[in-house]
């Protein structure tokens, strides 16, 4: 059959189970399967357990429940209220000074665990009512905390940086290295923002009027200690060589755990709670994984990736209109799709052409990733806005707030995506240095 009817079947029966509905490891999943049961009989469902079990068993899918088991180890540990006080007792004088401690909470946060709802869901119960209670704008004290949440997408370690490594075969320490000064940048405009606009507008952000000694300030900061020794661990042993991202995922896991016994809250119910969290969120992941190597096998055996490249290669355009063409596309997804259901659909086709054109695979891993978070807080679908959404529910703000709130960092998150774009040794530089 001609490659493109079975291309554009395959892709007509994908958008289906996406409008049905269905879960996205089952829909991509049995699509494969029927494609591989018409191109090739049934002797050719061998490729479904050849991808499970080259999926199930890739070492670096290992760093997935490792990471996610830190995170939620750090949230059961208390360690974000304590650094909010201390931004609260060194900032809050400052005018938007506790919306910009609570961007910079959020990075530190997506420094320790990759994940992007801890951030979000935490700092929104605790920084929003106390923003609130302070005389703070519901919308920048709502925007502030999606945005910042957000940044455990961009920053290392990342859940969605381990995936696009494993669907691309790009190094996820290159990737993770890739991903710090670009996230370091993001925040900074965000802080920027805000603190220009509390500026310009002192009623939305105003300075506090309490009064803090030298000497509360410093003992304050023995919060950051175990975070930051714990960020520079993880961090410095792929930076350096010493350990893979997955072994990396063990010591974060581990100084996780021990930040959890030393802070005083580790019960054994917090620790089969942590476990079964974990292990449910990786069994997602896997059966996705699942899916999604299924489909992309399918996918290149009926040749849609010669197809597709030869159709951009054969419209002589410029390269990088194909790129902003790609972002333009992965913004529009945004809206609708969760973000591993962009990835399935999308890294399958994009990756191969970005190669052919000659660009670097690490770089627009960490394009694709800032537009993985523009994702979490696109409307009408963004997951960060449905997390928000249920926290101030209860405070009598409604969906629309939530919006609004958003709408100025989701065209800062735009800024920094083209300046990533315009200047690729922002994310090139750092793996670039790495000691191999």
């Amino acid at each position: 059959m001609n490659t493109g009817i079975l291309t554009a079947a395959l892709f007509g029966a994908m958008v289906l189970c996406l409008f049905a509905g269905l879960p996205l490891a089952f829909s991509f999943g049995g699509i494969a399967v029927i494609f591989i049961l018409l191109l090739m009989g049934p002797n050719g469902l061998f490729i479904i357990i050849s991808s499970a079990f080259d999926g199930w068993t890739s070492y670096i899918l290992i760093a997935i429940p490792l990471f996610v088991l830190m995170a939620n180890f750090l949230e059961r540990s208390g360690i974000a209220g304590e650094l909010y006080d201390a931004m609260y007792k060194w900032i809050g004088r400052l005018r938007g000074g506790l919306a910009i401690g609570t961007i910079v909470i959020c990075a530190v946060f997506a420094a320790l665990s990759g994940i992007s709802a801890l951030a979000t869901v935490t700092m929104g119960l605790i920084a929003l009512p106390s923003m609130l209670s302070k005389g703070y704008d519901k919308h920048i004290s709502i925007g502030a905390i999606c945005a910042g949440g957000t940044l455990g997408i961009l920053i290392p370690p990342s859940i969605v940086m381990i995936f696009y490594g494993a669907f691309t075969e790009t190094s996820v320490g290159a990737l993770f290295m890739a991903g710090i000064i670009p996230g370091i940048m993001l925040a900074l405009i965000f802080m920027i923002y805000i603190a220009v606009r509390a500026h310009l507008q002192p009623r939305l952000a105003p300075a506090l009027p309490e009064k803090y000694t030298l000497k509360e300030k410093i003992i304050d900061l023995k919060s950051l200690i175990l975070p930051m020794i714990l960020i520079l661990l993880v961090l410095g042993v792929i930076y350096t060589g010493i350990a893979t991202p997955t072994e990396a995922s063990g010591i974060g896991a581990f100084g996780a755990f021990l930040i959890l016994v030393f802070t005083g809250r580790f019960t054994w119910k917090v620790l089969q709670e942590s476990v079964a969290r974990t292990l449910s969120i990786t069994v997602m992941g896997l059966w996705i994984v699942l899916g999604a190597k299924s489909f992309t096998h399918i996918y290149v055996t009926i040749g849609a990736v010669d197809l597709v490249s030869g159709i951009i290669n054969n419209l002589e355009v410029n390269p990088w209109l194909v790129i902003i063409l790609m972002q333009l596309i992965l913004i529009v997804l945004g809206m609708f799709i969760d973000t591993l259901g962009i990835m399935l659909i999308t890294i399958p086709i994009f990756v191969p052409l970005i190669i052919s054109m000659g660009f670097d695979p690490v770089w627009f891993g960490i394009v694709y990733t800032i537009n993985m978070e523009m994702a979490y807080i696109t409307p009408p679908f963004g997951f960060s806005l449905f997390y928000m959404k249920s926290i101030v529910e209860p405070m009598g703000f409604r969906m629309e707030d939530v919006y609004r709130s958003i709408a100025p960092f989701f065209f800062l998150d735009m800024l920094g995506l083209v300046v990533v774009m315009i200047f690729p040794q922002l994310s090139l530089w750092l793996p670039n240095t790495m000691m191999k």
